[in-house]
């Protein structure tokens, strides 16, 4: 179970990867928050954000609603 959760599934690309992004500015190292998003590009934008950010995706499920869970470093 993710520390917090953040439902972007009526938002567009770049807005899930903004409010996450957001989201995690708050939250202390080795936290994790869970993400919901129905945009199509969420699962290759939050893949290269992690990676970008130096912060670790623990799980990602692809569908009409896209989970990513992500730890902050």
């Amino acid at each position: 179970m993710a520390d917090k959760y953040l439902d972007c599934t009526q938002l567009r690309c770049p807005m899930p990867i903004i409010k996450l992004s957001k989201e995690l500015k708050q939250m202390t190292p080795g936290q994790t928050l869970a993400v919901e998003a129905s945009d199509p590009a969420f699962a290759s934008d939050v893949q290269a954000w992690v990676k970008t950010m130096g912060h670790e995706l623990l799980e990602l499920k692809e569908g009409p609603v896209q989970k990513a869970v992500i730890r902050k470093q």
